[in-house]
C-alpha cells in the first residue's frame, strides 16, 4: 500500500495507521520519490492520496499535484499503468480526491467524475458531518450501503461542480455516487450547515465504474477509531464502522 503525499499534505500518518491496522504494509511514498525514479508504483497493489493543501492550492485544489503527474511523461505512464492493472485499488481523500478528479483521463471508468471547487460558504469548513453510504460499485464501501454515520470534513474546496444537468443525471444514473450528506432526519441535503459545501444532491464521494478507484472529500482516516467520536453506541468496540473501508481493501486484495 503506497501512502502518497506531496508538499502540504496532512493526515498521512493516520491514513497509514488505518491501513496498517487492516493488515497492510503502509509505505510512505513522497511524490519526489516517484518523480526522481527512486520508487515506482509497480511495487504496489494499492495507493491512497491523502488530504491537505498540496502546492498551497495556488493552482486550484489538487491541480498542482495532478499536473506534476500529467506533465511528466514517465510518471504519467506509471500512474496510467497502475490504474489499468487488474486487482489494484485506489483511494483519494480530500486533497487526494481533488487531485485524482483531475486524473480522469488516466483512470478507467472515471469520465463522469466532477471537479471540486470553492465551498458555497466561501469559507474553510471543518466539523463532523453526517453522511449516508449509497449503492455504488465501490469495493471499499462494500457491505456499508445504507449506513448513516458522522465523519470528519475539513476543506475549503469541496463543492461538486458538474458541466450541466445532463452530466449530473449521468453521474446519478450510472450509480457512481458513493456518499451523500444527509441532515439529522437522514434526508439527503444541499442545505448548509448539514451540507458544508453546497454540493448538488449532497454528493461528497464518487467511484469508478469498476469500483476500484474511489474518491471522497470527508476523512475516514480521522474517525476509524471509536474514540474519535464524541458519542457512539456501546457495541462499536475499539474500531468505528469506518474501519470497514480499510478492511474491505485488504479483503479485495487477499
Amino acid at each position: 500500500m503506497a501512502v502518497l503525499r506531496e508538499q502540504g499534505v496532512n493526515s498521512h500518518v493516520e491514513m497509514a495507521a488505518a491501513f496498517h491496522r487492516a493488515g497492510f504494509d503502509a509505505i510512505d511514498v513522497h511524490m519526489s520519490d516517484l518523480l526522481a525514479g527512486r520508487t515506482g508504483l509497480g511495487d504496489f497493489h494499492a495507493l491512497v492520496a491523502c488530504g491537505g493543501f498540496s502546492y498551497g492550492d495556488v493552482l486550484g485544489a489538487g491541480e498542482g499535484w495532478a499536473k506534476s503527474i500529467l506533465f511528466n511523461e514517465r510518471v504519467r505512464d506509471e500512474f496510467a499503468t497502475f490504474f489499468h492493472r487488474p486487482q489494484t485499488l485506489a483511494l483519494g481523500v480530500c486533497n487526494g480526491c481533488q487531485m485524482m478528479s483531475n486524473l480522469r483521463e488516466l483512470i478507467p471508468g472515471s469520465d463522469l467524475w466532477p471537479r471540486f471547487v470553492r465551498n458555497q460558504s466561501d469559507r474553510f469548513e471543518a466539523r463532523f458531518s453526517l453522511v449516508e453510504v449509497t449503492q455504488s460499485p465501490s469495493l471499499l464501501l462494500e457491505g456499508m450501503v445504507g449506513s448513516r454515520m458522522p465523519i470528519a470534513v475539513s476543506h475549503g474546496e469541496g463543492q461538486v461542480e458538474v458541466r450541466d444537468s445532463a452530466h449530473l443525471a449521468q453521474l446519478e444514473s450510472k450509480g457512481l455516487v458513493a456518499l451523500r450528506f444527509v441532515d439529522n432526519f437522514g434526508k439527503v441535503t444541499e442545505t448548509y450547515p448539514a451540507n458544508p459545501n453546497g454540493s448538488p444532491n449532497g454528493i461528497t464521494a464518487v467511484t469508478s465504474e469498476s469500483g476500484r478507484a474511489t474518491i471522497m472529500m470527508p476523512h475516514p482516516e480521522r474517525v476509524f477509531r471509536t474514540v474519535s467520536n464524541s458519542w457512539h453506541p456501546e457495541n462499536w468496540g475499539e474500531d468505528s464502522p469506518w474501519m470497514r473501508i480499510f478492511r474491505n481493501a485488504r479483503k479485495q486484495l487477499g
